[in-house]
Protein backbone atom coordinates (compact mmCIF):
# COMPACT_ATOMS: atom_id res chain seq x y z
CA UNK A 1 0.00 0.00 0.00
CA UNK A 2 1.37 3.29 -0.80
CA UNK A 3 2.50 5.47 2.51
CA UNK A 4 2.12 9.11 3.25
CA UNK A 5 4.77 10.78 4.56
CA UNK A 6 4.39 11.40 7.87
CA UNK A 7 3.44 14.90 9.51
CA UNK A 8 7.17 16.23 9.43
CA UNK A 9 10.10 16.10 6.46
CA UNK A 10 9.89 13.44 3.76
CA UNK A 11 12.95 11.60 2.77
CA UNK A 12 15.37 14.32 1.35
CA UNK A 13 17.97 13.06 0.39
CA UNK A 14 21.53 12.25 1.92
CA UNK A 15 21.75 15.56 4.00
CA UNK A 16 18.46 16.62 4.93
CA UNK A 17 19.48 18.94 7.78
CA UNK A 18 20.78 21.02 5.20
CA UNK A 19 17.31 21.96 4.16
CA UNK A 20 16.87 24.72 6.61
CA UNK A 21 13.83 26.41 5.31
CA UNK A 22 11.60 23.65 5.65
CA UNK A 23 13.25 22.68 9.28
CA UNK A 24 12.11 26.34 10.09
CA UNK A 25 9.13 26.77 8.99
CA UNK A 26 7.40 24.14 11.01
CA UNK A 27 6.85 27.21 13.65
CA UNK A 28 4.66 28.90 11.38
CA UNK A 29 1.85 27.80 13.32
CA UNK A 30 3.79 26.38 16.49
CA UNK A 31 0.29 25.97 18.57
CA UNK A 32 -1.96 23.63 16.40
CA UNK A 33 1.84 22.08 15.63
CA UNK A 34 1.81 20.92 19.38
CA UNK A 35 -2.21 20.36 19.41
CA UNK A 36 -2.37 17.60 16.50
CA UNK A 37 0.74 16.34 16.10
CA UNK A 38 0.83 12.21 17.02
CA UNK A 39 2.28 11.61 20.40
CA UNK A 40 4.90 8.62 21.38
CA UNK A 41 3.91 5.10 22.04
CA UNK A 42 4.08 5.07 25.70
CA UNK A 43 6.21 1.88 25.59
CA UNK A 44 8.95 3.86 23.68
CA UNK A 45 9.35 6.62 26.49
CA UNK A 46 9.54 3.60 29.52
CA UNK A 47 11.66 1.63 27.11
CA UNK A 48 14.44 4.27 26.98
CA UNK A 49 13.83 5.29 30.94
CA UNK A 50 14.56 1.72 31.39
CA UNK A 51 17.57 1.72 29.59
CA UNK A 52 19.19 4.64 30.87
CA UNK A 53 21.14 4.83 33.98
CA UNK A 54 18.82 7.81 35.40
CA UNK A 55 16.33 10.27 34.81
CA UNK A 56 18.27 13.55 33.55
CA UNK A 57 16.91 13.69 30.00
CA UNK A 58 17.71 16.50 26.98
CA UNK A 59 15.37 16.52 23.88
CA UNK A 60 17.50 17.90 20.73
CA UNK A 61 14.79 19.72 18.95
CA UNK A 62 12.51 19.86 21.24
CA UNK A 63 9.66 21.37 19.35
CA UNK A 64 6.57 22.38 21.11
CA UNK A 65 7.74 20.07 23.64
CA UNK A 66 5.65 16.65 22.89
CA UNK A 67 7.89 13.83 23.49
CA UNK A 68 9.46 16.33 26.57
CA UNK A 69 6.05 16.03 28.06
CA UNK A 70 5.63 12.58 27.94
CA UNK A 71 9.30 12.02 29.74
CA UNK A 72 8.51 14.52 32.42
CA UNK A 73 5.35 12.62 32.79
CA UNK A 74 7.27 9.20 33.55
CA UNK A 75 9.22 11.06 36.25
CA UNK A 76 11.99 12.28 33.84
CA UNK A 77 13.80 15.99 34.59
CA UNK A 78 14.14 17.03 30.68
CA UNK A 79 16.25 19.99 29.37
CA UNK A 80 15.11 20.93 25.76
CA UNK A 81 17.13 22.38 23.01
CA UNK A 82 15.47 24.19 20.14
CA UNK A 83 16.67 26.54 17.46
CA UNK A 84 12.73 28.20 16.96
CA UNK A 85 11.98 30.28 19.18
CA UNK A 86 7.88 29.95 18.38
CA UNK A 87 8.41 26.37 19.16
CA UNK A 88 10.40 26.95 22.34
CA UNK A 89 7.88 29.64 23.87
CA UNK A 90 5.13 26.76 23.44
CA UNK A 91 7.07 23.92 24.87
CA UNK A 92 7.53 26.54 27.63
CA UNK A 93 4.17 27.56 28.16
CA UNK A 94 3.70 23.98 29.12
CA UNK A 95 6.21 23.83 31.81
CA UNK A 96 9.23 22.79 29.60
CA UNK A 97 12.66 24.10 30.65
CA UNK A 98 14.21 25.37 26.94
CA UNK A 99 17.54 26.66 25.63
CA UNK A 100 17.44 27.88 21.94
CA UNK A 101 19.79 27.11 19.74
CA UNK A 102 20.72 24.16 17.16
CA UNK A 103 22.38 21.08 18.73
CA UNK A 104 25.63 21.93 17.37
CA UNK A 105 25.98 25.04 18.47
CA UNK A 106 24.13 24.70 21.72
CA UNK A 107 27.25 25.10 24.58
CA UNK A 108 26.19 22.13 27.28
CA UNK A 109 28.21 24.35 29.82
CA UNK A 110 29.97 20.90 31.80
CA UNK A 111 26.73 19.57 31.70
CA UNK A 112 25.76 16.06 31.38
CA UNK A 113 22.66 13.49 30.82
CA UNK A 114 21.50 10.09 31.09
CA UNK A 115 19.50 10.02 28.21
CA UNK A 116 19.70 12.25 25.11
CA UNK A 117 16.53 11.59 22.67
CA UNK A 118 14.93 13.37 19.45
CA UNK A 119 11.72 12.64 18.58
CA UNK A 120 10.88 13.71 15.10
CA UNK A 121 14.39 15.55 15.05
CA UNK A 122 16.98 14.30 14.18
CA UNK A 123 17.69 14.54 10.96
CA UNK A 124 17.88 18.29 10.95
CA UNK A 125 20.86 18.14 12.95
CA UNK A 126 24.39 17.64 10.99
CA UNK A 127 24.96 13.52 11.26
CA UNK A 128 28.43 13.21 12.47
CA UNK A 129 28.75 16.47 14.77
CA UNK A 130 25.32 15.61 16.53
CA UNK A 131 26.55 12.34 17.22
CA UNK A 132 29.94 13.45 18.68
CA UNK A 133 28.05 15.80 20.51
CA UNK A 134 25.47 13.61 22.15
CA UNK A 135 28.90 11.50 23.52
CA UNK A 136 30.29 14.60 25.00
CA UNK A 137 26.89 14.98 27.02
CA UNK A 138 25.95 12.05 27.78
CA UNK A 139 27.46 9.81 31.14
CA UNK A 140 28.83 6.17 30.84
CA UNK A 141 26.08 4.20 30.18
CA UNK A 142 23.76 6.91 28.80
CA UNK A 143 21.57 6.49 25.92
CA UNK A 144 20.95 8.00 22.71
CA UNK A 145 17.77 7.73 21.17
CA UNK A 146 16.26 8.98 18.11
CA UNK A 147 12.82 8.22 16.75
CA UNK A 148 10.72 8.80 13.87
CA UNK A 149 6.99 8.10 12.93
CA UNK A 150 5.89 6.49 9.76
CA UNK A 151 2.03 6.27 8.64
CA UNK A 152 -0.09 4.66 6.21
CA UNK A 153 -2.92 5.84 5.33
CA UNK A 154 -5.85 4.55 3.11
CA UNK A 155 -4.17 4.20 -0.62
CA UNK A 156 -7.00 6.38 -1.63
CA UNK A 157 -5.95 9.13 0.44
CA UNK A 158 -2.43 9.22 -0.74
CA UNK A 159 -3.60 8.76 -4.19
CA UNK A 160 -5.33 12.07 -3.82
CA UNK A 161 -1.99 13.89 -1.65
CA UNK A 162 0.16 13.06 -4.65
CA UNK A 163 -2.96 14.52 -7.48
CA UNK A 164 -3.60 17.43 -5.54
CA UNK A 165 0.17 18.38 -4.72
CA UNK A 166 1.06 17.62 -8.81
CA UNK A 167 -1.97 20.08 -9.50
CA UNK A 168 -0.07 23.26 -8.02
CA UNK A 169 3.79 22.70 -7.01
CA UNK A 170 5.93 22.69 -10.51
CA UNK A 171 9.62 22.16 -10.10
CA UNK A 172 9.10 20.46 -6.65
CA UNK A 173 12.32 20.34 -3.80
CA UNK A 174 10.94 16.38 -3.33
CA UNK A 175 9.60 14.07 -5.88
CA UNK A 176 6.24 13.38 -3.88
CA UNK A 177 4.94 10.80 -5.92
CA UNK A 178 8.09 8.78 -5.32
CA UNK A 179 8.70 10.25 -1.72
CA UNK A 180 4.69 8.31 -1.01
CA UNK A 181 5.71 5.07 -2.73
CA UNK A 182 8.81 4.71 -0.73
CA UNK A 183 8.02 6.16 2.45
CA UNK A 184 9.35 3.31 4.49
CA UNK A 185 12.58 2.77 2.10
CA UNK A 186 13.28 6.91 2.46
CA UNK A 187 12.90 6.68 6.50
CA UNK A 188 15.33 3.42 6.74
CA UNK A 189 17.64 5.91 4.83
CA UNK A 190 17.65 7.85 7.84
CA UNK A 191 17.56 5.21 10.18
CA UNK A 192 21.00 3.77 8.19
CA UNK A 193 22.70 6.91 8.07
CA UNK A 194 22.08 7.83 11.96
CA UNK A 195 23.33 4.42 12.94
CA UNK A 196 26.23 4.68 10.47
CA UNK A 197 27.28 8.10 12.46
CA UNK A 198 26.94 6.68 15.79
CA UNK A 199 29.10 4.02 15.20
CA UNK A 200 32.22 6.45 13.61
CA UNK A 201 32.12 8.07 17.08
CA UNK A 202 33.59 5.48 19.08
CA UNK A 203 31.61 6.16 21.71
CA UNK A 204 28.75 4.11 21.60
CA UNK A 205 28.18 0.29 21.67
CA UNK A 206 26.29 -0.99 18.72
CA UNK A 207 22.89 0.56 17.50
CA UNK A 208 19.78 -1.03 17.46
CA UNK A 209 16.20 -0.41 16.36
CA UNK A 210 13.51 -0.59 17.69
CA UNK A 211 9.82 -0.51 16.34
CA UNK A 212 6.68 0.14 17.80
CA UNK A 213 3.75 -0.49 15.69
CA UNK A 214 0.13 1.36 16.21
CA UNK A 215 -2.89 2.48 14.67
CA UNK A 216 -4.89 5.62 14.95
CA UNK A 217 -8.11 6.77 13.78
CA UNK A 218 -8.69 9.73 12.29
CA UNK A 219 -11.76 12.21 11.33
CA UNK A 220 -12.09 14.16 7.98
CA UNK A 221 -10.85 17.40 9.57
CA UNK A 222 -7.99 15.71 12.04
CA UNK A 223 -6.61 14.05 8.86
CA UNK A 224 -6.61 17.82 7.12
CA UNK A 225 -5.15 19.08 9.97
CA UNK A 226 -2.47 16.30 10.75
CA UNK A 227 -1.64 16.86 6.59
CA UNK A 228 -0.98 20.25 6.79
CA UNK A 229 1.87 20.37 8.99
CA UNK A 230 3.55 17.96 6.88
CA UNK A 231 7.18 19.44 5.63
CA UNK A 232 5.96 19.35 2.07
CA UNK A 233 3.28 21.64 2.99
CA UNK A 234 4.04 24.12 5.12
CA UNK A 235 5.64 26.52 2.67
CA UNK A 236 2.21 26.53 0.68
CA UNK A 237 0.99 29.57 0.04
CA UNK A 238 -3.29 29.22 1.33
CA UNK A 239 -4.55 29.13 -1.82
CA UNK A 240 -2.39 25.98 -3.32
CA UNK A 241 -2.58 24.56 0.62
CA UNK A 242 -6.16 24.36 -0.17
CA UNK A 243 -6.29 22.53 -3.23
CA UNK A 244 -4.31 19.90 -2.00
CA UNK A 245 -6.36 19.52 1.31
CA UNK A 246 -9.62 19.41 -0.83
CA UNK A 247 -8.06 16.56 -2.72
CA UNK A 248 -7.80 14.76 0.36
CA UNK A 249 -10.21 15.64 2.09
CA UNK A 250 -12.82 14.53 -1.08
CA UNK A 251 -11.50 11.00 -0.66
CA UNK A 252 -11.69 11.15 2.67
CA UNK A 253 -15.30 11.72 2.43
CA UNK A 254 -16.40 8.91 -0.45
CA UNK A 255 -14.55 6.09 2.41
CA UNK A 256 -17.29 7.23 4.37
CA UNK A 257 -16.10 10.82 6.66
CA UNK A 258 -12.83 9.28 8.09
CA UNK A 259 -10.25 6.81 8.34
CA UNK A 260 -7.98 4.73 10.23
CA UNK A 261 -4.00 4.99 9.81
CA UNK A 262 -1.64 2.54 10.51
CA UNK A 263 1.36 4.26 12.02
CA UNK A 264 4.83 3.01 13.02
CA UNK A 265 7.46 4.77 15.49
CA UNK A 266 11.20 3.43 15.20
CA UNK A 267 14.00 4.35 17.35
CA UNK A 268 17.41 3.89 16.20
CA UNK A 269 19.67 3.78 19.65
CA UNK A 270 22.94 3.38 20.88
CA UNK A 271 24.52 3.39 25.05
CA UNK A 272 27.39 5.52 25.58
CA UNK A 273 30.42 3.59 26.51
CA UNK A 274 33.52 4.70 28.26
CA UNK A 275 34.18 7.60 30.22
Amino acid sequence: MPTLPPPGPPPLGPQPHQHRRMAESFGEDAERYDRIRPRYPEALVLRIIAASPGPEVLDVGCGTGIAARQFRSAGCAVLGVEPDTRMAEVARRTGIEVEEATFEEWDPAGRSFDAVVAGQSWHWVDPAAGAVKAARVLRPGGRLAAFWHTSEPPSEVTEAFIAGYQRVVRNPVVDVQSATRRAPDGYQQLFTMAAGRIRKTGGFGEPEQWPFEWEQSYTRQEWLEQTSTSGVLTRLPPDKLAVVLESIGDAIDALGGSIVVRRGTVVVTAARTGA
